[in-house]
C-alpha cells in the first residue's frame, strides 16, 4: 500500500503518519511533498500511489492546480480549514475530507470509506473551484475574544494582523492590543477577505495599513515591517512576492 502525504505543514504531516499507520499494514509513506511544484515532479517521475492525503492550501499554490494537470483514478482525502459551505463541495463529489487539525475518528471513518472501495478520484475542478471562490464566501466582519472575564467583539476595521507563535494564534488591533485567539492562523487566513489581509508566511497575515515599510531581501524575497511589531525578521517567500506586489498594487 503506497501512500503518498501532500502537506506543507511538517507537524501536520508526521502527525497524519502516526495516525494512519495503524490501519495498514506495512504502508508505503511519502510525505515529503509540501508544494504543487513538487507533487508535480513527483507524479512525473514516479507511478500512481493507492492513497493520496492532500492538504488545499500549500506553500506556493492550491493543491487543484496538481490534479488540473496530472490526471488520476487514485482515491484522494483532502485535508483542509475551509468552511462548511465548501466541504459540501467535497461531499457532492465523492471527495473525502478531513478537518484540521484531524479528528482519529473521521480519520477511522475515511478510510474505512477508501477500504470499502466506496471513493474515487472524481474530480469536477471547476465545480470545486467556484464552490471555493472568494464570491462563495461570508467573510468574518468581527472576531469574539475573551481578556480576563471580559467578552469584546473586534470589529474587521480595527485589526491590524494576525499572528502565530508557539502553537497559540494572536490578534492585534491598530492600538498595539493582542487577544488570544481560539484559531489556528489557516483557519483565520480563510475568514477573512483576501482583498484586505495577506498571508505574508507561515507566522503572519497582514492588512494592508499595518504595512509600515517594504524592503528588497536576498533570493528575490522582500522583508516586511509592521507597526507595532517587534519582529524584525518578517519575510515574504519567494514563491509569494510576485502575488503579494499584486496585492500592494490593489
Amino acid at each position: 500500500m503506497k501512500i503518498l502525504i501532500i502537506e506543507d505543514e511538517r507537524q501536520a504531516a508526521n502527525r497524519l503518519v502516526r495516525l494512519i499507520e495503524g490501519y495498514f499494514e506495512n504502508p508505503e509513506i511519502i510525505q515529503n511533498i509540501d508544494s504543487v511544484k513538487k507533487a508535480l515532479v513527483w507524479f512525473a517521475a514516479n507511478p500512481s500511489p493507492d492513497l493520496i492525503f492532500c492538504d488545499i492550501q500549500l506553500a506556493d499554490g492550491i493543491s487543484f492546480e496538481i490534479f488540473e494537470k496530472v490526471k488520476l483514478s487514485t482515491a484522494i482525502i483532502f485535508t483542509t480549514a475551509y468552511d462548511q459551505y465548501a466541504i459540501k463541495a467535497f461531499q457532492v463529489n465523492a471527495i473525502d475530507y478531513l478537518l484540521k487539525p484531524v479528528d482519529p475518528l473521521e480519520l477511522e471513518r475515511a478510510i474505512k470509506k477508501f477500504k470499502a472501495n466506496q471513493i474515487r478520484s472524481n474530480l469536477d475542478i471547476n465545480a470545486i473551484k467556484e464552490m471555493l471562490a472568494p464570491k462563495s464566501r461570508a467573510f468574518k466582519s468581527r472576531f469574539l475574544v475573551k481578556f480576563g472575564e471580559k467578552i469584546q467583539s473586534i470589529i474587521i476595521e480595527e485589526i491590524a494582523f494576525f499572528f502565530s507563535t508557539e502553537r497559540v494564534t494572536f490578534l492585534q488591533t491598530k492600538k498595539g492590543k493582542q487577544f488570544v485567539l481560539d484559531q489556528t492562523l489557516e483557519q483565520v487566513e480563510h475568514q477573512v477577505d483576501p482583498s484586505l489581509f495577506f498571508r505574508l508566511n507561515r507566522k503572519y497575515l497582514c492588512s494592508f495599513p499595518s504595512i509600515s515599510d517594504i524592503f528588497t531581501y536576498s533570493n528575490s524575497r522582500l522583508k516586511v515591517k509592521l507597526s507595532d511589531c517587534s519582529d524584525e525578521d518578517i519575510l515574504v517567500s519567494r514563491e509569494k512576492t510576485a502575488d503579494f506586489k499584486t496585492w500592494l498594487d490593489g
